[in-house]
């Protein structure tokens, strides 16, 4: 353990009462070594309203760990309710595994539940009865409003529910719905309701669950409604205002007390009752809700959790190095040239339908008039919407034509790049305004406009929905997100336009780089720090873990948790060696020449070794030597580019099966796994940065050596990583913006793949960091940002000597 830090105690003030009572929680016979200054650090800082960073590597047990602290500082009065987040689906479940464990030893098991999107819950859209260019989500919205808008109770509410709920319900809520009429809906969408064939074929089923409903989506019946035209709405969501908005599904569906949607998903179908509504439901009176990063960081999604997020909350952050990269793409917008122009004819439908007749311009006049917005706003958003696209498609041909000269116009996409492209709105280096916001202003569209474009976007919205308009808009999301480009900070947010390689077919598109790109405007998010703040400022304390948070006060300044402790919340500090036995494992840095692509070169086309640098050749030794080492061996290079030059080159040179993984879809990568795992030894060459070297479980026999060569990281002069560095510099100096912002993440990177070797106590492996960066004291060493455990057992040898300690090794092992 680091002891560099101060004890909770000293931060806090005192030894904690609650210390003696943890084991009645622990789910296992006795803690790890470690384990129990963890259970006891996050403890002592939880009751102060604090926050333990602590890394662990595998084997610390930091999820039993965390759980643990938290159920004592819960059943102890110090908190009402538990929230965890974490990235890797495995971890996920690895947390409810544990909360299960813990709660077979309880007389009073916790209550929880895991978390997913409405896309995974709705019986509709898993099934496609939703109309096939119709998203999930935005299909879903327009039918609970529909549904809510025929219960809506005539009087005072309506009758009493028509169920008893097993959780939850309207509690202290305004009753405005009736339930009798959610009753009858959900009745109408029956096969054995009046008037209905009964086909059992018909019945809508899911997850190995029937419905109690038709498969098609019901309309309702002409009694409920005024007109010709009855809408349609959900059946499921019907049933629960027949409920009084309570589930029929309580926590004893799941194991242990804890339900995830293999549980309460049929539950939810077999009773008729909407799976995400469910969800919500269970959430609320859940001791521990378990979900991934969007429901705590992600604006858009953090209202789901927002009734149970206050100081009384204890939060539990897994796998926290990925904070900084996952929240601040969380918190970038991107807009496409398609939804642009959607939001634009959006605007355009309900300008037409009020010039078709003095009548017609009447209604829609009055359907604004209850947001409060004039029809000549309208009008102005559309040329807005307008004058916006021809500026982007200026702008993205005027790029083009700098980037590969004007032939592109008449050749075809041909000549165009064959890779996504940025082009930067300002100087990354710079803090200044964009060129759109600059042009827009220049043309007459100031901040009012912009921010009005949300409200308006929201009444055309409800226009087209009232009126009956063949649509499905998108102009209030869009006016949201412009509202956000013209307010956000210049700082640390860059403006871009982004290509996205997609090519397509020629004769579909209106302008010849559509072939080749999809364009969009993109707001990046350069410094998520300050969101981080106030996020655990608004909780009551918490934990954030990974096996690779080192450097631990670089960490704590980028995520936020140094303002705290400035505003006098106590932050402590925790790092746990691998706990397994040392003698199982070698840890090597082989001192070759630093591989940068200075040095090493661009590998030939033909992978003529006459024509290599004396860093590459120097480095084609090294991944001879560690190809043939025993077993599985898995070697992350730079990028993919360099992965697939030393997979070409291994197969040429061993007689072990070589796989080569690329950039591809998740199905591809699935089964390049299962072809490493199966059979006898094999070479897995891949990039550091993939997703192969973080997140994986190679337990067991699957891997036996891994080796990270050079420091992988990202292109430095990406316009977007050049604008980091700037909001970096300006934040923490000059001096630590390419720390912070580059190395810290890359030397994580490394670590987190060379964990992949040692994953249980009595698993044997080889870890190697290849390059001289790596070496401490060398030009640029990258040495101190390994953890201290790491940085006293890692050995540096030359290259000329890694064969003969690998064979030697394995020889021992034997």
């Amino acid at each position: 353990m680091d002891e560099a830090g101060p004890t909770p105690t000293e931060t806090t003030g005192g030894e904690s009462d609650l210390l003696d009572h943890w084991p009645d929680y622990f789910g296992f016979p006795d803690p790890y070594d470690n384990q129990a200054d963890a259970v006891e650090s996050a403890i002592t800082v939880g009751e102060a309203n604090g926050y333990l960073a602590m890394e662990g590597a595998c084997g610390t047990g930091k999820t039993m760990a965390a759980l643990t602290a938290a159920a004592t500082l819960l059943r102890h009065g110090e908190y009402e309710n538990v929230v965890v987040v974490t990235p890797v689906k495995q971890q996920l479940q690895q947390f409810v595994a544990d909360l299960r464990t813990m709660n077979a030893g309880l007389e009073e098991p916790l209550t929880g539940i895991s978390l997913v999107g409405k896309r995974d819950l709705c019986p509709y859209g898993r099934e496609g009865v939703f109309p096939e260019d119709v998203g999930t989500h935005s299909r879903c919205e327009d039918l609970r409003e529909a549904t809510a808008g025929l219960v809506e109770s005539e009087g005072s509410g309506g009758d009493a529910p028509v169920a008893e709920a097993a959780v939850g319900g309207a509690g202290d809520e305004e009753v405005w719905w009736d339930p009798q009429r959610g009753s009858d809906l959900a009745r109408h969408a029956r096969p054995d309701a009046p008037g209905q064939r009964r086909l059992e074929e018909d019945a809508l089923s899911t997850a190995g669950a029937t419905s109690p409903y038709r498969r098609a989506q019901p309309t309702a019946p002409q009694s409920m409604v005024e007109g010709d035209d009855p809408p349609t709405y959900c059946a499921f969501e019907a049933d629960w205002y027949a409920r009084n908005k309570a589930s029929p599904v309580d926590f004893d569906v799941g194991e242990g007390s804890v339900v995830t949607p293999a549980d309460y998903l049929p539950a939810a179908v077999e009773r008729g009752t909407c799976p995400h509504r469910v969800m919500g439901v269970l959430l609320e009176s859940a001791d521990v809700v378990i979900g991934n990063y969007n429901h705590l960081f992600d604006p858009d999604s953090r209202p789901l959790l927002s009734s149970i997020l206050d100081e009384r909350t204890f939060v539990i952050v897994d796998e926290a190095h990925r904070l900084e990269e996952r929240v601040r793409d969380l918190l970038s917008d991107r807009v496409g040239r398609d939804t642009l122009k959607r939001a634009r004819n959006d605007c355009g439908a309900l300008l037409s339908r009020a010039r078709e007749s003095h009548d017609h311009q009447q209604q829609v006049r009055d359907q604004l008039a209850s947001r409060e917005v004039p029809l000549e706003a309208v009008e102005l958003a559309r040329d807005f919407y307008a004058d916006v696209l021809d500026w982007l498609d200026d702008r993205v041909a005027a790029h083009l034509d700098a980037e590969v000269g004007e032939d592109w116009r008449v050749a075809g996409p041909d000549l165009l790049p064959d890779h996504g492209i940025e082009v930067p709105l300002r100087d990354p280096e710079t803090v200044e305004r964009d060129e759109l916001t600059v042009w827009a202003e220049r043309e007459g569209y100031d901040g009012g406009l912009w921010r009005s474009l949300s409200t308006v976007g929201a009444a055309v919205e409800d226009a087209i929905d009232e009126l009956g308009l063949p649509r499905t808009p998108v102009s209030a999301a869009v006016g949201v997100l412009m509202g956000r480009w013209w307010e956000g900070d210049h700082a640390t947010a860059l403006r871009e336009v982004e290509l996205e390689h997609s090519p397509a077919d020629e004769r579909h598109v209106d302008r010849v780089w559509e072939a080749t790109y999809t364009a969009g405007l993109v707001r990046f998010e350069c410094m998520p720090g300050e969101a981080l703040r106030e996020v655990f400022d608004a909780l009551g304390g918490g934990v954030l873990m990974s096996a690779t948070l080192e450097p631990l006060d670089v960490f704590g300044e980028v995520a936020g948790l140094d303002a705290l402790r400035a505003a006098n919340r106590p932050v402590v500090e925790r790092s746990y060696e691998l706990p397994f036995p040392e003698s199982n494992r070698a840890s090597w840095i082989v001192d070759a020449e630093p591989f940068t692509a200075r040095n090493r070169g661009d590998p030939a086309e033909n992978d003529d070794p006459e024509t290599w640098t004396r860093t590459r050749d120097e480095y084609a030794q090294v991944l001879r030597a560690l190809a043939r080492s025993h077993g599985n061996v898995l070697i992350a290079m730079p990028n993919y580019r360099e992965a697939g030059w030393a997979g070409r080159y291994l197969r040429a040179t061993v007689e072990k099966p070589v796989l080569v993984d690329e950039s591809s879809a998740n199905e591809a990568t699935e089964e390049l796994k299962r072809d490493f795992f199966a059979g006898p030894g094999k070479v897995l060459v891949t990039s550091t940065r993939g997703t192969l070297t973080e997140g994986v479980d190679y337990d067991g026999e699957k891997l036996h050596c891994c080796a990270v060569v050079g420091v992988p990281l990202v292109n430095i002069g990406s316009p977007r990583v050049t604008a980091i560095r700037r909001a970096y510099a300006d934040a923490f100096g000059e001096a630590h913006a390419f720390e912070y912002a580059l190395t810290v993440p890359a030397v994580r990177r490394a670590r987190q793949a060379v964990g992949r070797v040692i994953r249980g106590v009595d698993e044997v492996g080889v870890r190697v960091l290849v390059g001289r960066r790596y070496v401490p004291g060398a030009r640029h060493s990258v040495h101190r940002y390994l953890s201290p455990a790491e940085r006293d057992e890692f050995v540096r040898m030359t290259p000329d000597f890694l064969g003969d300690q690998l064979e030697a090794f394995w020889a021992e092992r034997r």
